[in-house]
């Protein structure tokens, strides 16, 4: 997942054009982009969307539902999961106990339409409450469903009173660095993709790819788009330049050949079992976006 494209679920001309921007993951929106009176109305306009266009787009489709405590996701869940979504997204997640219970009702939802146990897989995001941000840990091994982890500064700044999240320069303040650092190693202890949080001024592009390259260094694999625009900039950020993906191969290739020692070394350098782990992980994301070595 290098691209993820937010497209409201309550207008098809927005998601067609979303389903064919190109994105790895087309996020289905009945949350933030869907005015209250507008949800029943999204459900059944998505529905019938996935269901007629489907063929049509190769992107993975996700739902991101309401947040557990508003009493929508079992309705947002009875709607969209017939149309089998590969995942869905949950906001404003608590704790990873919150992903085992979205698991637990997609369970008898993935029954009821005659879904394989597990076809639908969970994305939280887990830093839109400050609970949120302080249980990051907790979702270690809190459900096989769990494909990455994200993160997003709007609502966190709501629920802390911060006048903005990003100071004079446009670089993040303390409290939303700390939650972008918790994201990475949250999602490194659970050994799923980190994805970084929307850019939300879509116009400035330089600024935008900037972002993307200090998010792709600092070890996130993905990052959510809010604009058609976007995606290319996220995808060519995040796919592995042919240099890099020569340089891993050749670090894998040498340690197999010296049969897998603690170190080796490639033309006058050394390489030890960290930089093979870095290596292995570059020439996975490099699969994933069709890249061969």
């Amino acid at each position: 997942m290098r691209s993820l494209l937010f497209v409201p679920g309550d207008s098809e001309r927005k998601l067609e054009k979303g389903f064919a921007a190109g994105a790895d993951v087309v996020i289905i929106d009945l949350e933030d982009s869907v005015a209250p009176q507008n949800k029943a109305t999204a459900r059944g306009v998505a529905a019938r969307f996935i269901a007629d266009h489907r063929a049509q787009t190769s992107s993975a489709i996700y739902i991101r539902v309401n947040d557990l405590s508003t009493g929508l996701t079992d309705d947002d869940l009875a709607a969209l999961v017939p149309a089998k979504p590969d995942g869905i997204m949950l906001p404003k997640s608590n704790s990873g106990q919150d992903v085992q219970q979205l698991s637990a009702k997609l369970r008898v939802r993935e029954a009821e339409n005659g879904l394989p146990d597990g076809a639908v897989k969970i994305l939280p995001i887990i830093t839109e409450t400050p609970a949120g941000v302080l249980a990051a840990a907790t979702y270690a091994g809190a459900s096989a469903r769990l494909t990455g982890l994200t993160w997003g500064a709007e609502d966190l700044s709501a629920a802390i009173g911060a006048r903005a999240a990003r100071d004079e320069s446009g670089r993040y303040t303390d409290v939303f660095r700390h939650a972008r650092l918790t994201t990475i190693l949250a999602a490194g202890a659970a050994e799923v993709a980190a994805i970084d949080t929307v850019f939300p001024n879509f116009r400035d592009m330089a600024a935008f790819a900037a972002e993307c390259a200090e998010a792709e260094r600092d070890g996130f694999t993905g990052k959510m788009a809010i604009h058609p625009d976007q995606v290319p900039v996220i995808n060519a950020a995040f796919t592995p330049s042919a240099e890099a993906v020569r340089q891993s191969a050749a670090i894998v290739a040498a340690f197999e050949a010296a049969g897998n020692p603690g170190v080796v070394g490639i033309d006058g350098k050394m390489f030890d079992r960290p930089h093979l782990r870095l290596a292995e992980r570059l020439l996975a994301r490099a699969r994933a976006a069709g890249i061969s070595a």
